[in-house]
């Protein structure tokens, strides 16, 4: 029996000479290894005689790569190329971005863009192009449904019935493993023990899955990976983890964010429900998702303090809230049926609230971007928190809670329990319409009309031992004079005075007059003596009654 199979094994060998074969082998790996090369070919293109246009337009962006075909290695561009965006920056410059495209369909990651400098001349272009397009018959229809390719990534991929947001199945032209496949690519979110952020390759033709990749980062790629978490009103959040190993537990995840260069972090910690800090720890998942009913004030409060942190370092160059890094650190569930958050100088906490009043205050951006703006007031102006300067505390960390949250003018719209509303409460305080807001706490009412002021004609004179001389109510005045402002010349520019009045012009005892001013200054600082700017600036305080 033995030795028939030897003598076969031994034709076989004979029949195909092992070096054939292994050359074969290596020849076409050599192949297929050229071939994805050239279908993602870099491209950086520097001019140092640049061509000059009448405008920093895609035509004449076009028009460049006409000219330059054997430059960039781009054939026809007027065919193969679909402008994705034009955008202009700070420095002038204007930078045309297209998909390269055969028969209409975009071919996956090939994109190039033009730079034109704010001459209209261009100075460079780079991206990455496929250049065994026009060397392949790519036959672009397909013969699948894009429902049916829908079923086949869901399935592959074990999605559950419930996603994060609707898939979605787009038609594209994907160079894979030596081929430029006509292929759907399905994009699936889900959460779950394993999240997911799928893209699936779905043959077009055939139905076969080319390729997929999960979306979400894994640990052992970064030091801080993507997870994904449900928040206080059921809304997904994606968010930055961290993989932590416990002794007897194995890996479990931390809501700890190390993914921003030179800050030290962004950690939310457990209060449970005490009101003890040394009890209080770093809040820990058992998985990537955060969707329990008890990680919702948690996930919020993550998912927000980064909100606030990108805002204040993209807008202002602020990095954390000391300007140096700080880490941001947020307590969760504190107490029981606090309705309350609060800035202690070092960190955020926030309350469950009570049910009646309020819900989880975490739910809120603009709450989270009201505490933290205190944080960089603290390390800013410092303004005292009492009186005048206690109310300008309040006005510049709810102004930064609307630019931050800017959806409205309002301040707490999403905090607010189901019974609150239901009375008509359904905010915090309005930077436009402070008076359809009642004061609430009637030993801060009793000093005033009884509703926010929208002038100093309503201030309300109250001693500091009620709400600090008025820290929170007498707010709405100078909250108003923002509002006016804002409507009139932007919320970005507003952000751009506001922030450097903050941290350039005022000092701990300010008043509402020295904001005024400081306002005023920065407004010429930033856009001239005499500007439409400074000249909003003047009115929105005149239109609330500070001088």
């Amino acid at each position: 029996m033995i030795v028939p199979v030897v003598l076969s094994l031994g034709l076989m060998a004979g029949a195909i000479p092992v070096n054939s074969v292994f050359a074969q082998q290596a020849n076409q790996a050599q192949i297929s290894k050229k071939w994805n090369e050239r279908a993602n070919v870099p491209l950086f293109v520097k001019e140092r005689i640049a061509d000059k246009f009448s405008a920093s337009t895609p035509s004449n962006a076009l028009a460049y790569l006409e000219k330059n075909a054997v430059k960039t290695g781009i054939k026809n561009p007027g065919k193969n190329l679909k402008v994705k965006g034009v955008e202009k920056d700070e420095l002038g410059m204007t930078h045309v971005r297209f998909h390269q495209s055969i028969n209409g369909l975009n071919v996956e990651g090939a994109e190039m863009i033009v730079h034109f400098n704010e001459d209209n001349e261009v100075v460079s272009v780079n991206g990455r192009i496929n250049q065994t397009i026009t060397d392949d018959a790519v036959d672009t229809a397909a013969s699948l449904s894009s429902d049916a390719a829908l079923r086949v990534a869901l399935s592959d991929v074990n999605a559950p019935k419930e996603l994060t947001y609707e898939p979605t199945a787009d038609l594209v032209v994907y160079p894979f493993e030596g081929e430029n496949h006509t292929a759907y690519k399905v994009n699936v979110n889900f959460m779950g023990d394993e999240p997911g952020n799928w893209f699936v390759f779905v043959d077009a033709k055939t139905g076969a899955v080319i390729d997929k990749y999960n979306g979400l980062m894994h640990a052992e790629e970064m030091k801080t990976q993507k997870g994904a978490g449900k928040g206080v009103h059921g809304d997904h959040r994606e968010i930055h983890i961290t993989q932590v190993k416990e002794s007897g537990t194995g890996t479990k995840f931390a809501l700890a964010d190390y993914a921003h260069k030179n800050l030290e972090g962004i950690f939310t910690y457990d209060a449970k429900n005490d009101n003890n800090a040394s009890n209080d720890t770093l809040y820990v998942g058992n998985s990537a998702a955060f969707v329990g009913d008890y990680d919702r004030a948690a996930v919020d409060a993550h998912y927000n303090s980064e909100k606030v942190y990108d805002y204040f370092l993209n807008e202002h160059g602020r990095n954390s809230l000391d300007g140096k890094g700080m880490a941001i650190v947020s307590r969760v569930h504190y107490g029981q049926n606090y309705n309350n958050a609060s800035w202690n100088g070092r960190w955020m906490t926030y309350g469950d609230g009570d049910g009646e009043f309020f819900i989880s205050l975490s739910a809120g951006l603009d709450v989270a971007a009201h505490e933290m703006t205190h944080g960089v007031i603290t390390h800013s102006a410092n303004l005292v928190y009492r009186h005048q300067p206690g109310a300008l505390n309040e006005s510049f960390a709810d102004v930064f809670g609307a630019l931050v949250d800017d959806d409205d003018w309002e301040i707490g719209e999403d905090i607010m329990a189901p019974a609150a509303k239901a009375d008509g409460v359904t905010r915090l305080r309005s930077l436009s319409d402070p008076n359809s807001v009642v004061v609430s706490n009637p030993q801060r009412a009793a000093y005033g009309s009884g509703v926010y002021p929208a002038h100093m004609d309503e201030y309300y004179p109250m001693p500091t031992s009620v709400d600090n001389g008025g820290v929170h109510v007498n707010s709405s005045i100078p909250n108003h004079a923002a509002y006016l402002i804002g409507e009139e010349i932007g919320r970005q520019k507003l952000g751009q005075i506001y922030y450097r009045a903050l941290t350039v012009y005022l000092t701990p005892n300010s008043e509402f007059s020295d904001a005024r001013r400081a306002i005023v200054q920065s407004a010429i600082d930033l856009y001239g003596e005499g500007s439409d700017e400074e000249a909003a600036v003047n009115a929105g305080f005149d239109a609330v009654g500070i001088y």
